[in-house]
């Protein structure tokens, strides 16, 4: 295992005025998501590559987020839709609190727990929580949260036929008041004049069947990671298609099913929900789930640049997130010293017993669970896994330690500790822990040295199929060893 837990910040590009103002000048769509640009002649702000005129250095002021430049007195361009880019690639590069609280944010914590519930998965006061969101990225937790909110509900308005009521809510906003407030302010037009310049959609009147375009940067290797999930996908909660691959989840508010295509330059998004208010949490964990915030440019800097991976280097290659951490843990655990295809047997037969059936409006096409609960596995999980009985026992013990939220999976929690909290599970070993940092966290300087496959690859692309020897050697993938081991797993399959 090679791995830098608490792996320092990045230097943030915002602060680098010129070489932002370069990629303006420009129009580098690389750089959309990466930092905001707000115009003081317009009073509105843009993502970089911004189709306007560009504006004279001395107009313009860069923020890190867009709730910073909103709190900055700022409102969203209308022309280039500033918040419909890809994520920042540093929420996943750093491991600082501001990350894990984007992380966090994202997945509409604030909106089901408040402040007080992101500072304690945090385990930090609200004021120190504040004071640093606030120094790192030019607003705190509220405002991230508002404008987390402004974006859903900009989605809702323009993507569905939900009535604005029902799109206030849906989105997290407390009143109808305070949503039409946050609209005029963020998008300087009312809520109705929004839904009034939409084009036609084709969506859902109900508003729980909606088909977005959700934004990458180039190149997307939608081919290798569609594979990966092929090879992986368990019966009855994943099934793939050609050029699609499609599952259920499992949301805060109720199950979903979402079925993913790659198109040249997105992914259509086809998403059927129990419960609307689930949009934006099901987005942001399909985002991880195709790692669509990555910085491709970023990372053949690094690893294109080494000779022995410059051969079969793919600019396009992502590392396969995760849709629930519960999920990959088991998984993981499941695939302990056995081939790919045994692990998924023994996972379809674990969801066909004890996998909640999805309700008849969502089920079709082969996707008729949710995978079980660790709750389901700690109390069934003897009764229906096969195999090594020391292994199942480790598995149920896991689930009851997961259900009773002794160890907590999710993406706020700093590598090193979660780490720690995994190995101290009996039945963890660091295979398996690093495997859910991961691809739980997304974290993307994980190197499995452990793992023989990718030990397999290295050798064949002439490197050191040690592990000590390899960690050495990797040392010049930092910080993306997760996809220099993406890598060498293919050299080991010999795609």
């Amino acid at each position: 295992m090679t791995i830098a837990p608490g792996a320092p910040a990045t230097v943030s590009l915002w602060r680098d005025t010129e070489r932002c103002y370069r990629a303006v000048a420009s129009r580098d769509s690389r750089f959309d998501g990466q930092f905001i640009m707000a115009v003081r002649t317009t009073g509105i702000y843009c993502r970089p590559s911004c189709p306007a005129n560009t504006p004279k250095p001395q107009n313009v002021r860069f923020y890190p987020t867009s709730a910073a430049a909103q709190s900055g007195g700022y409102r969203a361009c209308r022309r280039c839709l500033p918040d419909a880019v890809p994520g920042s690639p540093e929420w996943n590069v750093r491991a600082d609190l501001a990350a894990r609280a984007m992380r966090l944010i994202a997945d509409g914590i604030v909106e089901r727990e408040g402040v007080p519930g992101l500072a304690s998965r945090l385990g930090y006061s609200e004021r120190q929580l504040g004071r640093v969101l606030t120094a790192e990225l030019g607003a705190g937790p509220l405002a991230l949260a508002r404008a987390h909110r402004a974006h859903a509900a900009r989605m809702l308005i323009e993507m569905s036929s939900l009535p604005l009521t029902d799109v206030a809510f849906a989105a997290g906003f407390a009143s109808v008041r305070q949503f039409n407030d946050t609209i005029r302010e963020v998008f300087a037009a009312t809520p109705s004049q929004l839904r009034a310049s939409r084009p036609r959609q084709d969506n859902d009147a109900a508003g729980l069947r909606l088909s977005l375009r959700l934004p990458f940067r180039p190149p997307f290797d939608a081919a290798g990671l569609l594979a990966f999930f092929a090879q992986r996908a368990v019966p009855l909660v994943e099934t793939t298609g050609p050029g699609t691959y499609a599952r259920t989840l499992r949301l805060p508010h109720g199950p979903g099913v979402v079925r993913l295509t790659p198109e040249p330059d997105h992914v259509r998004a086809e998403l059927n929900l129990a419960d609307v208010r689930d949009l934006s949490s099901a987005v942001t964990r399909v985002r991880r789930l195709f790692d669509l915030d990555a910085d491709p440019q970023a990372i053949g800097d690094v690893l294109a640049a080494d000779p022995a991976l410059a051969p079969v280097f793919d600019p396009g290659i992502r590392v396969p997130g995760a849709a629930d951490g519960h999920e990959l843990v088991f998984r993981a655990m499941l695939g302990q010293q056995i081939s790919v295809a045994a692990a998924r047997t023994a996972a379809g037969r674990l969801t066909a017993e004890l996998g909640d059936p999805l309700p008849d409006a969502l089920a079709a096409d082969g996707l008729t669970r949710l995978f079980p609960t660790a709750a389901a596995i700690a109390e069934h999980g003897r009764e229906v896994l096969r195999g090594p009985r020391k292994r199942n026992e480790a598995i149920c013990d896991v689930a009851a330690a997961l259900a009773a939220g002794a160890v907590t999976v999710h993406v706020g929690r700093i590598c090193a500790e979660l780490r720690a909290d995994l190995l101290a599970l009996s039945g963890i070993g660091p295979w398996t822990a690093d495997y859910v940092l991961m691809r739980v966290l997304g974290a993307p300087d994980v190197l499995l040295t452990g793992d023989v496959a990718l030990r397999k690859g290295a050798a064949a692309l002439g490197l050191p199929d040690d592990p000590a020897a390899l960690s050495e050697r990797a040392l010049a993938w930092r910080p993306w060893r997760s996809y220099a081991g993406m890598h060498l797993w293919r050299a080991s399959a010999g795609v």
